[in-house]
């Protein structure tokens, strides 16, 4: 289980622009749980990401996983157990390195490096298996440098390469806004694919609002910092898209957006 308790973060301490976005914040998400994150801009969606993967500090609050309290954990430590996929498909892949390449430093994710060689050959044929699981054609590609690839690609690998070694959480951070439509499609796919594969806690930001309600188990609305709807199970599947967009577009017209 991931706790955050008595979440406080402010922006811009100390100066005219201060803003206190999460005032005692709480959210416990289940293990195994697959949730949706939705809400306007500036509602916390992302802070609320880089909290958890200690991107960003907190003022007060603890972050706990299994009752462990981890707040003061650095985000190095703490991206060993959770595998995170960024909006932009260059985050998540070194574009000058090839796939073999990308995909041999997201194995050895963790571990220490020294002198041997960055590449292992035996783990050749597993990465081929892995990358064929996408049905891109990338498992004959390994000597094809990620900056020649398509955005939908590179997103692929991305999900692939942020779950290739074994961990507890995975963050999606509007991992389908930069694509088109269909790779979107094909995205989610894979995505939930995997998510339910290797039964990984998920935690999904996104504007789109249908994904939000297809896919996962639960679903909640942020709004200034806080959690205005909070939808699990059956109450989340019966929930109409229609209905989500009408409180969202209310939210928005009170915001001025």
């Amino acid at each position: 289980m991931l706790e955050l308790k008595g979440i406080r973060k402010y922006y811009n301490p100390g100066t005219i622009n201060e803003i206190c976005l999460f005032h005692g914040f709480d959210l416990s998400i289940e293990k195994g749980e697959f949730l949706s994150v939705v809400g306007s801009n500036g509602s916390g969606k992302t802070s609320l990401l880089n909290i958890i993967c200690g991107s960003i500090p907190i003022e007060e609050g603890q972050i706990l996983i299994n009752g462990k309290d981890i707040t003061k954990e650095k985000e190095y430590r703490r991206n060993r157990r959770i595998g995170r996929v960024y909006q932009n498909p260059a985050m998540g892949t070194c574009p000058s390195m090839t796939i073999l390449e990308n995909m041999s430093l997201a194995d050895n994710k963790g571990m220490l490096y020294d002198l041997r060689r960055g590449t292992n050959k035996n783990r050749i044929a597993y990465y081929r298996e892995q990358l064929s699981q996408l049905n891109l054609g990338l498992e004959d590609k390994l000597d094809v440098k990620v900056g020649a690839l398509s955005g939908g690609q590179r997103q692929a690998m991305a999900l692939l390469m942020s779950t290739l070694t074994p961990i507890e959480f995975l963050i999606l951070d509007e991992h389908t806004a930069a694509l088109d439509p269909k790779t979107a499609e094909l995205i989610m796919e894979l995505t939930d694919k995997i998510v339910k594969d290797k039964k990984l806690t998920t935690i999904m930001v996104t504007h789109n609002l249908r994904y939000a309600v297809e896919y996962g188990n639960r679903l909640i609305m942020m709004h200034e910092g806080s959690v205005i709807l909070d939808k699990k199970e059956e109450e989340k599947r019966q929930i109409p898209v229609e209905d989500i967009l009408a409180l969202f577009n209310e939210i928005s017209v009170e915001c001025g957006n």
